[in-house]
């Protein structure tokens, strides 16, 4: 039972670092969000919450929703991630509402870009719901 509200405080601190971090880029650094960021927003945010509410009700229910938002967001991230990095798969995406899902504002050791950072959040996020257990 002690366990299960340690892996959900490391859910909470993750999550609320992504989320956080995704502040930081569009409200202090100014980086307009692309249509895939917002869906992957979409999925973090309600993560924080849940984990901070699984972490106070002592509900280990909420491991199995943060599993599901961050598998989603696993998906989503991967799928982001190949669009920039893979030209043949961003040249023929759809277009993007406003700005494009190509765009890398940050190419850290020309890997690094933000949905590589999201895609590492929800992979540990994911892993630690795992070990969230009914007693």
């Amino acid at each position: 039972m002690k366990n299960n509200k340690l892996y959900m405080q490391m859910i909470f601190i993750v999550s609320l670092i992504a989320m956080l971090g995704s502040l930081y880029f569009s409200e202090v650094r100014l980086y307009e969000p692309c249509e895939m960021c917002w869906y992957q927003r979409i999925l973090m945010y309600p993560i924080v919450l849940l984990s901070f509410i699984g972490i106070i009700k002592n509900d280990i229910n909420a491991g199995l929703y943060v599993r599901v938002m961050s598998g989603i967001g696993i998906l989503v991230s991967t799928y982001h991630y190949a669009l920039q990095k893979i030209p043949a798969l961003g040249d023929s995406a759809n277009a993007c509402m406003g700005v494009s899902c190509t765009v890398q504002y940050i190419n850290w050791a020309s890997f690094i870009t933000i949905p590589l950072l999201a895609l590492t959040a929800f992979i540990i996020i994911f892993i630690l719901s795992f070990f969230i257990k009914k007693d």
